[in-house]
């Protein structure tokens, strides 16, 4: 006959963390860590580079463009103090470069108030924040609040007019935009300008260099002018002085009485001309410099449209992206490790449970049938086991007979994990070995043996419990060397429950003389009190639990508390468990 029962398969997902007393980490376990879960970190790394790509696509392009400038410091003195004027000096003009007058100026020439990426946008969060680090507060306070003027103690209006507003916001912008440098320990400035467009990048790091020289022409025109109206008014008193003393050595020597007094008149007067003549020059120099105003700095070169953009950068964001991505689901991956308890490895059960035996098995081949049976001229012999690993633990199987265990009970922490199949495959590879055996059905929760096996028998198990004499009758010769006993009809106890009161005509050392292998299969754990008051009165019992459906917590609970009743645990079966993943 068949049987129709189905093997239960659970697909991997996680591998929860050993619970033993060794906790030094192998090779292997890395090696299984990784592939039981790369898709954890696929996933995770794909998802921050899908993002990364969409920020590319959407991003607009930032063009940077560069002006070099060279300064002249005007510095007198020793090495030391020239060194130390000249990064002063260089330091003002950075200074000078980034102030509102040379950025607004900028705005005029460029109508830059016209052009709405710059004017009709208020500064981003990332702007405030970059102004917050540099400590540059005041441009971004400036594009969003106008100050008070105050004149002889009245307050002028706060509040400017629109195009005043819009001027500052587009210094605002530009504040954010340029950066400037002095490149090494050089007298040459770089100008940098970031825009959408790169020749407005070129056009605005241009107009800055031009409108900090103008700048710089203008200061120097106004602290010539204003030194040039000093000398005139000193110059003027040196003149009055130089007409003084000339007018009174004139009227000594008209009448020379003192030929000393005489040298000291003369003396005098030559000092008040010397000292007139050279604030003269000084004058006309002054006068010169404001006519013809020369610049500290002049461009060394222009700004030319960047090829390429400059940010975002491709290769760098991506590259961030994978690293983050990576790292993410690595980080996810091992947080799945910890927090999941189900069973995925044998040395798992075995550190929790204290077992020395644990074994694994594969799921059933592909074979048309589902645990077929062999038929009674032992044609599907050949065909067992259908359940990978089934060979080994029918080999420890019968090194448990050796030692008298010849009653063993199948029991499943879950309904579904697969003891029946288990306990129907141990009987047939027993059966083909030559021994004989019998296969007990005592799972009343799920009687799936007998519904596959002997659908239409009318008296099993339970019959036997009360009349030993239909034991012949009830039992199905499926091979010469294998009988199965099926269920029956459970009317109130189950015949579990009945066989643990020991006041039944069956009696499990009568069959041992009859049989040399007697496989029950047992209700499981969770779903019927039937494995806690039978499995005493076997030989021993073999756990089944399912890999990754199982949890390791709920099968130690199961195996303790059928310990704490006087069982035997034999050992424990990872059913179910996926080719190429090792023990």
């Amino acid at each position: 006959m068949n049987s129709n029962h189905v093997f239960s398969s659970v697909s991997p997902i996680a591998l929860p963390t050993t619970t033993g007393g060794n906790s030094s980490l192998t090779l292997r376990d890395i090696s299984f860590f990784v592939r039981m879960r790369w898709p954890w970190i696929v996933f995770t790394t794909l998802a921050f580079l899908t993002m990364a790509g969409i920020y590319l696509l959407v991003a607009k392009p930032t063009y940077v463009a560069s002006t070099q400038l060279m300064v002249f410091p005007q510095v007198n003195g020793s090495d030391a103090q020239r060194a130390f004027a000249e990064d002063a000096f260089i330091d003002a003009q950075l200074e000078i470069a980034k102030s509102s007058d040379v950025l607004g100026g900028v705005a005029s020439a460029l109508n830059l108030a016209s052009d709405p990426a710059f004017s009709d946008q208020a500064p981003s969060v990332r702007d405030k924040m970059k102004d917050w680090l540099t400590g540059n507060l005041a441009g971004t306070a400036q594009s969003e609040t106008v100050p008070g003027d105050t004149a002889g103690g009245d307050a002028l209006p706060a509040a400017k007019n629109e195009e005043t507003q819009r001027t500052d916001r587009v210094i605002a912008r530009l504040r954010n935009i340029v950066s400037m440098r002095r490149i090494g320990q050089s007298t040459i400035l770089e100008i940098s300008a970031s825009a959408t467009n790169p020749q407005k990048a070129a056009a605005i790091a241009d107009a800055i260099a031009q409108q900090y020289i103008r700048k710089n022409v203008q200061m120097k025109a106004t602290a010539s002018q204003q030194y040039s109206e000093w000398l005139e008014q000193f110059v003027n008193e040196q003149q009055r002085g130089l007409a003084d003393a000339a007018n009174a050595l004139a009227t000594f020597k008209a009448n020379p009485r003192d030929q000393f007094k005489l040298a000291e008149l003369q003396s005098a007067t030559d000092a008040r001309r010397t000292l007139y003549e050279n604030t003269l020059t000084q004058y006309t120099e002054a006068k010169q410099r404001i006519s013809y105003p020369v610049s500290d700095a002049t461009i060394v070169s222009q700004a030319t449209s960047p090829l390429s953009k400059a940010q975002p950068n491709n290769s760098l964001i991506l590259a961030f992206a994978l690293i983050v991505g990576a790292g993410s689901g690595f980080g996810l991956a091992m947080i799945r490790h910890v927090s999941d308890r189900r069973i995925m490895r044998t040395q798992q059960l075995a550190n929790a449970s204290g077992l020395s035996f644990v074994t694994q098995l594969g799921r059933a081949k592909k074979t048309g049938r589902d645990a077929a049976l062999p038929a009674a001229n032992d044609s599907g012999i050949v065909a067992y086991p259908l359940i990978p690993g089934m060979a080994e633990l029918g080999a420890t199987v019968t090194g448990f007979r050796r030692r008298r265990r010849v009653v063993i009970g199948i029991v499943s922490v879950n309904p579904g994990d697969g003891a029946s199949t288990i306990a129907c495959e141990l009987a047939v590879l027993s059966a083909i070995s030559g021994s004989r055996t019998l296969l007990i059905d005592a799972a009343a929760a799920k009687p799936s043996l007998s519904r596959s096996i002997a659908p239409n028998s009318t008296t099993g198990l339970v019959d036997v419990i009360d009349n030993i004499e239909t034991l012949r009758s009830a039992t199905l010769s499926l091979t010469p060397t294998l009988k199965f006993l099926p269920l029956g009809k459970v009317r109130a106890a189950t015949p579990a429950i009945r066989l643990s009161s020991r006041r039944t005509q069956l009696n499990f050392n009568d069959l041992k003389k009859e049989f040399d292998a007697i496989f029950v299969d047992i209700s499981a754990f969770t779903a019927s009190p039937d494995a806690s008051a039978i499995s005493p009165e076997l030989d021993g019992v073999l756990v089944v639990s399912c890999y990754g459906r199982t949890s390791i917590d709920e099968t130690v609970r199961v195996i303790d508390s059928m310990r704490n009743v006087g069982t035997e645990i034999l050992g424990a079966i990872v059913n179910n468990t996926p080719s190429g993943v090792q023990a």
